[in-house]
């Protein structure tokens, strides 16, 4: 994976510095605000996302996971990182076949990561867009807390920190994007289209009205399996490109009853 896939848009406010998720893109959206991230897998994600990859080495590195009882293994090209907990050693690690080209993510070592009663979530692809959002202008989505318990709604707030549930202003709409602190607490948007609107663009269209809700340069990350054709399509089609794979999981004493949508 190379430059090539880089596609930075420029807002009419211009690119702004990376942002964590902060407000998350609130109503009146204003300028980008907030600091710089700290997370060490959220300034690897933000160089990728500016073109600077990690080496093509091989190997792997670990750090702390960002979300409490959340872990993690993501893959850049040929370099894997590890957002695990202390007690999960380099040598077991090592042990377990880790490496920087597809070993990190090896279904066998990620069980055994995981353990005996242990949730481990599909393989997705991470990409990543910019929020398109201008100061004075409102978002084309609003908030819609009716749609919490939408299946999609319920695992954000599962696996992500503040979800905020947004959908169009007319109420017979359900079409939902939920807009979190994900990923290494940066702005991560998941969204799910009706399924009766679905095939004639609206995937698309939606992600391109959730960004509206988002700060203008600010970046924004997406997760979605490589076999959802249809949702990787629609996110190139606004501007998205590929940085990365990410497999989340929980070992069992952490791990809350419930199913990915």
């Amino acid at each position: 994976m190379g430059q090539r896939y880089l596609r930075i848009s420029r807002c009419r406010c211009g690119l702004r510095r990376l942002a964590p998720a902060g407000d998350l893109g609130r109503a009146a959206v204003g300028t980008v605000g907030g600091v710089p991230p700290t997370h060490p897998l959220a300034e690897l994600i933000t160089e990728a996302a500016a073109g600077r990859f990690p080496a093509v080495d091989g190997g792997w590195r670990r750090v702390p996971p960002w979300r409490p009882g959340l872990e993690a293994s993501m893959a850049f090209t040929g370099h894997s990182v590890f957002a695990v907990a202390p007690d999960i050693t380099d040598q077991r690690l090592a042990a377990l076949g880790a490496n920087g080209f597809g070993g990190a993510q090896d279904a066998w070592l990620i069980t055994a990561l995981a353990g005996p009663g242990g949730w481990v979530n599909c393989l997705d692809m991470v990409m990543a867009g910019r929020g398109t959002g201008q100061p004075g202008q409102p978002p084309r989505l609003v908030d819609r807390p009716d749609l919490a318990t939408h299946p999609r709604a319920v695992f954000a707030a599962q696996v992500r920190d503040q979800p905020r549930p947004l959908g169009y202003p007319d109420r017979r709409r359900r079409a939902l994007a939920v807009i979190s602190r994900g990923i290494a607490g940066l702005t991560e948007l998941s969204y799910e289209l009706e399924p009766e609107r679905r095939g004639q663009g609206g995937g698309a269209g939606l992600v391109r009205d959730a960004l509206t809700a988002i700060p203008c340069g600010q970046l924004v990350l997406a997760a979605v399996a490589p076999g959802n054709v249809a949702s990787v399509r629609g996110l190139l089609a606004v501007g998205f490109t590929p940085l990365a794979s990410i497999l989340l999981f929980r070992r069992a004493a952490l791990q809350p009853t419930s199913a990915r949508p």
